[in-house]
């Protein structure tokens, strides 16, 4: 069998596999959030933290809720790490430097996992498990609970509440997360990957030297690494390691993981506002942006100019041979269109517009499908301003699901599709100007502008892949990157639950013979239009600085 045929067939794989579990996990969290009993176990902890389930809350009061809960876990995970050096099962880690303890908890909170150390080196068994790993469940959640809210919006009328925020986190995490991650652990395990608490192990004697690894509970934090699309790895190769991700087949499942909840959220969505055409028209989106990538990717990488590409069967360089250039492909793809930033080879070892395919996906906004909730309100953003555009070519007051869209609505709606090129712009422009910062830099050039571009690209959209070249483990990267994270994370925010406010205390307004059809074929063309307009126009001088002008050269 040929790599490409091999590609192919795992595309075809992975597509029937999303197929088979998107109405029963779509319909299962639509009743996951609608539902008003709650479990034991949830009543106990909400009399814990003092939260009353059955009390809706106004986007106000739900946006405090997010930005407070957030800002004590980020707390919380900065003193774990500072304090590392005198807990238990630190494997003999040193206590984590300030700059850098910031850095790692902005990026686990804000679902970024953006890491600028070498995991096995760094972090101990109790930092890995009772902070990254716990995050990893509690960002992911906190992601679906906004998009739940800008459902509600949309579903609700002539109220401004949008449900309760303590509610929805516990229930994501609960009834969806855990659960979900549970399976997928032990299937891993089955497969080959490692879970234990084991100590750091001398494997053999290397060129004069030694080689020392560390075990862990890498199987459970792989899971919900891939499920809560996280990315951080409990090792430095991430999912390249065979500790991780031993085979070709966890491979494919990993990529699953990855993108069941983000499509699956769209089927949600359908169900809540009561028309499940509505949730195709939102996957049918996603699903072709995030199809042609992934066509785009493999031409990319399989393209053979040159002996060496040749003799290869493609381009190789980068990656695992265990994966080949098809799992690769679409491993690279699925993790920058979400918000997941875990990988199986390394970006910059890419062709030019492979690495360029890459970094555009995360500049879409990761809305094909993008990450567990905020793809899902990312992308209803942006249909949104599709509706606003399409009311401007007929000179009709555009509508979305009953609502109109109106001044409010779509200022803060264009705040939102603005903040984060305007982060990922100016932090790149500031690390190119500035003396120090470029010295980080591995390469020059184009392919070296291209790795400042892509640190902050995947800082500000919350991803967390790095075209690995860059040494961003200095202060200067450390600190703008954690602000870039902080900013790219809750700034949106600040404006979806208002515009979700805005809408759930609308009036809804009949259908006519003029009014857009949201669901149709039509409309998802729109859709697609509009987010590659907006982004190309956005971004396309700082593309053809780097991967365009490198790619165009080689």
């Amino acid at each position: 069998m040929g790599p490409v045929l091999a590609g192919l067939l795992q595309l075809l794989a992975l597509i029937g596999a999303l197929a088979l579990v998107y109405i029963p996990l779509g319909n299962y969290m639509a009743r996951v959030y609608s539902s008003t009993k709650h479990l034991r176990v949830e009543k106990w902890i909400y009399k814990g933290i003092g939260a009353n389930p059955d009390t809706d809350m106004t986007w106000p009061a739900y946006l405090r809720g997010v930005l407070a809960f957030s800002a004590v876990s980020v707390l919380f995970l900065y003193l774990l790490q500072r304090l590392q050096g005198v807990l238990p099962g630190s494997l003999h880690f040193s206590s984590v430097n300030p700059a850098q303890s910031f850095n790692t908890a902005v990026s686990f909170v804000t679902n970024t996992n953006w890491q600028s150390y070498y995991g096995e080196q760094t972090m101990g068994h109790v930092v890995q498990t009772a902070g990254l790993a716990v995050q990893n469940f509690l960002s992911a959640a906190v992601g679906i609970a906004v998009a739940v809210a800008l459902v509600r919006g949309f579903a609700r009328a002539r109220t401004g509440e949008l449900g309760n925020f303590w509610t929805d986190l516990v229930r994501g995490t609960l009834r969806i997360l855990v659960p979900g991650a549970a399976i997928a652990a032990v299937i891993l395990v089955a497969c080959g990957a490692i879970q234990n608490f084991s100590g750091i192990h001398e494997v053999g004697q290397f060129m004069g030297g030694s080689q020392q690894w560390n075990g862990g509970a890498v199987a459970s934090q792989e899971a919900i690494k891939e499920l809560g699309t996280n990315g951080g790895g409990y090792f430095n190769a991430n999912s390249a390691h065979p500790f991780e991700n031993p085979t070709p087949f966890t491979n494919l499942f990993e990529i699953f993981l990855i993108l069941c909840i983000p499509f699956a959220l769209t089927r949600t969505f359908g169900v809540m506002v009561g028309s499940v055409k509505q949730g195709y028209a939102i996957l049918a989106t996603m699903f072709t942006i995030w199809l042609g990538f992934v066509a785009l990717m493999m031409w990319t990488e399989f393209a053979h100019h040159g002996p060496a590409l040749q003799a290869a069967g493609g381009a190789m360089e980068g990656k695992e041979v265990r994966f080949g250039i098809g799992g690769s492909s679409i491993f690279a793809v699925s993790t920058t269109l979400t918000s997941t930033g875990a990988v199986d080879s390394f970006h910059s070892s890419f062709t030019g517009l492979g690495g360029g395919i890459a970094m555009l996906g995360m500049m879409l906004g990761e809305i094909a499908p993008g990450g567990t909730g905020s793809g899902l309100y990312g992308m209803l953003i942006m249909a949104v301003i599709a509706v606003f555009i399409a009311g401007l070519m007929v000179g009709r007051t555009p509508e979305y699901l009953g609502k109109k869209i109106g001044g409010r609505e779509m200022k803060l709606a264009a705040c939102y599709i603005l903040i984060t090129p305007a982060l990922v712009l100016v932090f790149t422009a500031a690390s190119m100007a500035l003396p120090t910062p470029p010295h980080s830099m591995l390469n020059s050039g184009a392919h070296g502008f291209s790795e400042v571009l892509y640190a902050f690209t995947s800082a500000s959209n919350n991803n967390g892949s790095a075209f690995a070249g860059l040494n961003a483990n200095t202060d200067w990267f450390n600190t703008m990157t954690g602000l870039a994270m902080l900013l790219g994370r809750f700034l949106p925010m600040v404006f979806v639950l208002p515009l979700a406010g805005s809408l759930a205390e609308q009036k809804p307004v009949p259908v006519t013979a003029g009014t857009l059809r949201t669901e149709k074929p039509l409309f998802t063309g729109l859709l697609v239009g509009a987010i590659l307009i907006i982004t190309g126009l956005t971004y396309f001088p700082a593309l053809a600085l780097g991967p365009l002008a490198e790619g165009l050269a080689s």
